[in-house]
């Protein structure tokens, strides 16, 4: 078997899957997507069997912003070359484009919390009328709950924009969005391999931070989100839209993240990821190892 490529930017978040890939004898090579060399003229179906698409949009966090527009470059040439790609061009356009995952979500008549897209931030304030307060402020492109800013009042999100204090994403875009009550104090996370529902969570949060991500290595700076994290069986009616969102979306693999608003009792969809590097203490949490059902999806995708 020819290697797979496994792109990624981070240093620690896939040693499990590595783990797992050497358990199996499984060759593969790591592919810095932080810096990477694009040869036009390669066919990387020549060089390996399987390219599996790592690369997380809260890279610019660590510096590596340009990776972020490089890699669909690289995935757009990996399926072009014909090797099968895990999270290709489609699925990773979601990945980087909260704007175009609620699009997704409309089209499937699906809830999600009231938005409006902006280019500029002056636009803030009057893209905020009729949304209920408090609004978020969210960056187009995000990762680990980075450039989310909340404002309490439209007096308080007026005077941000009066002092141009508003940043907007890398690609100069951000939401203006009702920040939506999470009944219980928490949000679910549904995980698919493959489209298939595999495991959820329920992830419980003071309500400080926005980075709600489940591995154990999600923090930015110093600062480590303070989470608790359970397993959780999700209705059937979620799990099928769950489904239907990572069909629509291209996921081989991706979580899809929920919550129930507390104002009227209902489910709203609010973030779509490419990037699944499954909750860190899956013993514990799963009693299983999602990895084992993650690398089988791997094999199949490369068998064909």
């Amino acid at each position: 078997m020819k290697p797979f490529a496994v792109f990624h930017e981070h240093p620690e978040w896939f040693a499990p899957l590595f783990a797992e890939l050497d358990a199996r004898g499984i060759p593969y090579e790591k592919l810095d997507a932080s810096a990477t060399i694009l040869d036009i003229n390669e066919s990387l179906a020549d060089k390996y069997s399987l390219f599996v698409n790592r690369m997380s949009p809260s890279s610019h966090l660590r510096g590596h912003q340009s990776g972020i527009f490089h890699t669909q470059s690289v995935l757009a040439h990996a399926e072009i070359t014909g090797v099968p790609v895990v999270n290709g061009v489609k699925a990773y356009s979601y990945e980087i484009n909260k704007s175009k995952q609620l699009s997704l979500l409309a089209s499937l008549n699906l809830g999600y919390p009231a938005s409006r897209a902006i280019n500029d931030a002056s636009l803030a304030l009057k893209a905020s009328e009729g949304l209920r307060f408090p609004v978020v402020v969210k960056a187009n492109i995000g990762g680990s709950g980075a450039g989310i800013v909340r404002y309490n009042s439209k007096e308080e999100l007026a005077g941000a924009v009066n002092t141009a204090s508003i940043e907007l994403g890398l690609d100069g875009t951000a939401l203006v969005q009702e920040y939506v009550p999470a009944r219980d104090g928490h949000i679910t996370r549904v995980e698919t391999v493959g489209g298939k529902f595999i495991y959820a969570i329920d992830i419980f949060s003071s309500g400080d931070s926005f980075n709600l991500c489940p591995a154990d290595i999600c923090q930015i700076g110093d600062q480590k989100p303070a989470i608790r994290i359970e397993a959780t069986t999700p209705t059937d009616e979620v799990i099928k839209s769950v489904e239907q969102i990572s069909a629509a979306a291209g996921l081989d693999v991706g979580g899809i993240e929920l919550m129930i608003d507390d104002r009227d009792g209902k489910v709203l969809f609010y973030d779509i990821n490419a990037l699944s590097n499954f909750v860190g203490d899956w013993p514990r949490i799963l009693g299983y190892n999602p990895h084992v059902q993650l690398v089988d999806h791997f094999l199949s995708l490369a068998s064909r």
